[in-house]
């Protein structure tokens, strides 16, 4: 084996471990996700997220701004940290959880690894793992080449039975190393949760939910070759600290519970089947959440007449709640009536104070109505998102548009540049730049950006 091929053993073992899941099996990331996450937005969902966060990441001295939360569409209960303060949660975990309490005692276990600085401490530790190995390797090198030399029968076998058991044993270095920080993370958690004033009983709940699901796949497993602590061990641990909290029989208060459910419904709503949403919301369930999924489902399969009736009342309830208005919105906009989507969007932008997000499908609906006077109010709205959304390709692909109607091709052009370099199209977003650059005043802010982006785009 060569000091190549032990290097490569070592990355693919980073790439396994160093997402640290929650599941109590050993993960990865898939090979997808390195390629693009299949991430999606919403801005209900991630107000959600920081209404549960905030408290948690202040108990654990983090700033709340730093730390940023991502939804993956994938259905299984998962959650993990990777790339410095960034918490990965699948949408199979939030609509599987219970209660808000299950998702928040995900959220602090993920917020005990940032804390604990794991991902970079674990990048330690594979070093010795990858150095014991080599070592390993070297010595069953050793011994192949002196009994080929010496004739020593069976010195092949015991050089390759060396290799092979150093790297084995580096592995389980550094397993062993990934269980203590997920104890680590799992007491942390509670201490969050302590400080916070919030019970445990949520994160107890969910790890009993994944030890029933994980029950027959781990009857034979070794608990030396994997990355979670054993699932019971796990859970007979954290229920002795659970229990300790004068807050272990806390509930979750009646309004963040109605929150909960609507976003599973809108979930359900968006990404199931029209079947799926229909048997689990029937029309004979006449709740907020029911009437939010059926509400959803209907729009999106074109049934705009049943959905808006829908909608209305759910704004009657709570005239207050800007996602049932953006919900209106959006629904009006995608169902080809742009001018009547812009009023609830509108409502819905000035209730959240300008969510980025929201602000983007107004501004689509004022690129809808058509005109250049609209377009102009586009960009305004478009200029207040930017301060959030900066980073996405669709608010600079709708700038885009929007400079195009008004009859400004240069900022055009730089804005078709800026949202083809964030979609990782380095060939067009120089080839816009370039085209922008020719247009704009030399020396300027946009021309010198429009040089960055071409002289990013030439690298190789």
């Amino acid at each position: 084996m060569k000091l190549l091929e032990v290097r490569q053993i070592f990355k693919r073992l980073i790439s396994l471990i160093c997402a640290i899941c929650l599941l109590a099996s050993s993960l990865a990331i898939p090979q997808s996700y390195a390629k693009g996450l299949p991430l999606i937005r919403d801005a209900e969902i991630e107000g959600l997220m920081r209404i549960y966060t905030k408290p948690i990441f202040r108990a654990a001295g983090l700033n709340p701004r730093s730390v940023k939360v991502y939804l993956i569409n994938q259905s299984s209960i998962n959650a993990f940290v990777a790339g410095g303060q960034r918490i990965f949660i699948h949408t199979g975990l939030l609509q599987q959880a219970a209660t808000p309490n299950e998702v928040i005692g995900v959220l602090a276990h993920e917020t005990g690894h940032i804390s604990g600085a794991h991902l970079a401490r674990l990048g330690t530790q594979l070093e010795k793992a990858s150095n014991l190995a080599i070592i390993s390797m070297l010595l069953g090198a050793a011994v192949a080449v002196g009994g080929a030399a010496t004739n020593t029968r069976g010195a092949g076998q015991v050089g390759q039975a060396t290799i092979a058991g150093g790297q084995s044993l580096a592995r389980r270095h550094v397993l062993s190393y990934v269980r203590a920080q997920e104890s680590a993370a799992d007491q942390a958690a509670i201490r969050y949760l302590s400080k916070t004033g919030q019970s445990g009983v949520g994160m107890l709940d969910l790890f009993h939910k994944l030890a029933s699901q994980s029950l027959g796949s781990l009857r034979r497993t070794n608990p030396y070759t994997q990355s979670h602590p054993m699932p019971f061990e796990r859970i007979r641990n954290l229920e002795r600290l659970v229990k300790k909290s004068k807050h272990f029989k806390k509930k979750d208060p009646g309004v963040l519970l109605l929150r909960h459910h609507l976003m599973q419904a809108k979930l359900a709503g968006f990404l199931s089947s029209p079947r799926v949403v229909f048997r689990k919301y029937p029309k004979s369930n006449n709740s907020m959440p029911s009437r939010y999924a059926r509400a959803i489902v209907s729009f999106r399969t074109g049934d705009i007449k049943n959905a808006l009736p829908l909608i209305d009342s759910l704004i009657k309830n709570i005239p207050q709640n800007p996602y049932f208005w953006e919900l209106k919105g959006q629904a009006l906009l995608e169902s080809g009536r742009p001018r009547e989507a812009i009023k609830p969007l509108k409502i819905a932008v000035k209730k959240t104070s300008n969510n980025g997000l929201i602000g983007m499908l107004l501004a689509r609906a004022y690129l809808g109505a058509g005109g250049k006077a609209n377009a102009k109010t586009a960009l305004a709205v478009l200029n207040k998102a930017k301060r959030r959304e900066n980073d996405s390709p669709d608010l600079h692909f709708l700038m885009a548009r929007a400079y195009g109607i008004r009859g400004n091709i240069a900022r055009a052009e730089l804005e078709t540049a800026e949202s083809a370099l964030l979609r990782g199209d380095k060939q067009l977003a120089g080839q816009k730049a370039k085209n922008a650059k020719k247009r704009l005043k030399r020396g300027t802010p946009a021309w010198q950006r429009a040089k960055d982006i071409v002289n990013f785009a030439a690298r190789k």
